[in-house]
């Protein structure tokens, strides 16, 4: 069931559908504002998760809620029609009209919209995706990040509800994604929409993400706060190389003679490559596993720039060479992955108050 206990507005979701071998079985409920990330394998049910919510699943039985007003119940018999659904949908491809310009493009999807008050004007979503210059084009002319940006455009201009994303920078190589993930991260900060956004890349979910849920053969495994799901140790898709964590924290000061960011946090405070923004914005910190080491007194020479304290609050079980560790720094939880003989080398067990060495980390919005 759904980690979202409060009285705030929710997207309650249901559905259940057997399709061959494989069949959906979920039921929860998602907050009605920031982005609920879906991680899992190719063949877990993201898409057709996503598919059932935008109605275009025939043979699914279940129900959709959304902010307290139902748009399906099949035991009821009701349905909104696909087109009548105040839904967003962006695939893995733009899908634009060739035929059109990027401004006829834009205008089909505002001439789609069915709510009364528009989320967002035609001149503000051009500026928000920056797409002043290309609205005299033709889509055979754009990149895939331009693209994909005016089908994210287009999607937001129907005024919709709610907004689906499946897997939208999949079809794009790293410059492209680099191009575009910007752009999202401003949609996320400047639109109060509840958008579900799909992928198999853990670092896309850490970026955008506030929500996360983790899918399994066609089930919901994992629900929750971002960060409160990524620090489980339970969780074999969450184990792999990519294994981390996520920190929020605000910029303290900035150190020209060395270049060097520090930004505060609940377990002391971090020094990050670079500028990344001034004193008072709000950073979001993507730590891989691999990247934290553990010893039991303070170096005398070291390179590591963040050595902090923190208690062992879990060790994963493991046969093999490596395992997981779940780190407490204040209130925030860190994940280590260490070698098994270091493990063993160093006595490490639950509750021991240790230090962190942190490499240096990777930055997120």
């Amino acid at each position: 069931m759904s980690a979202v206990t409060n009285n705030s507005p929710t997207v309650d979701i249901r559905y259940a559908l057997r399709r061959g071998v494989f069949s959906l079985n979920v039921d929860l409920d998602i907050p009605m504002r920031g982005i609920t990330g879906i991680f899992g394998e190719s063949g877990s049910g993201k898409t057709t998760l996503l598919r059932c919510i935008a109605g275009l699943e025939t043979r699914v039985t279940g129900k959709l809620v959304i902010g307290g007003d139902v748009w399906q119940d099949h035991a009821r018999n009701v349905s909104r029609p696909v087109h009548q659904q105040e839904i967003g949908y962006v695939f893995q491809e733009p899908r634009l009209f060739r035929h059109l310009s990027v401004r006829r493009n834009l205008e089909y999807g505002q001439q789609r919209a069915t709510a009364k008050h528009a989320l967002i004007a035609f001149d503000q979503t051009v500026e928000l995706f920056d797409l002043g210059p290309l609205l005299d084009r033709s889509p055979t002319d754009l990149s895939g990040g331009e693209a994909q940006r005016v089908a994210i455009a287009r999607a937001l201009l129907r005024s919709p509800r709610l907004l689906l994303m499946d897997e939208p920078l999949a079809a794009l190589d790293s410059a492209r994604k680099n191009e575009i993930l910007p752009f999202l991260d401003r949609l996320h900060n400047e639109l109060q929409i509840p958008i579900i956004y799909v992928s198999h890349h853990i670092e896309e979910i850490c970026r955008l993400c506030d929500h996360l849920l983790v899918m399994e053969r066609g089930r919901v495994i994992a629900e929750g706060d971002l960060q409160s799901v990524l620090v489980r140790l339970d969780l074999p898709l969450l184990s792999g190389e990519e294994a981390g964590s996520v920190i929020c924290g605000t910029i303290s000061r900035y150190d020209d003679d060395y270049d060097l960011t520090h930004l505060a946090f609940s377990g002391g405070e971090l020094l990050v490559p670079g500028r990344i923004g001034e004193t008072g914005d709000k950073r979001r910190l993507r730590i891989r596993a691999s990247d934290i080491s553990l010893c039991r007194h303070r170096p005398e020479s070291t390179t590591m720039l963040n050595i902090l304290p923190a208690i062992i609050e879990d060790i994963q079980p493991s046969s093999g060479p490596m395992l997981l560790l779940r780190l407490k720094l204040g209130s925030d939880r860190m994940i280590a992955r260490i070698t098994r003989r270091s493990c063993d080398k160093l006595a490490l067990q639950r509750g021991d108050e240790l230090l962190a060495q942190i490499k240096a980390v990777a930055i997120r919005n």
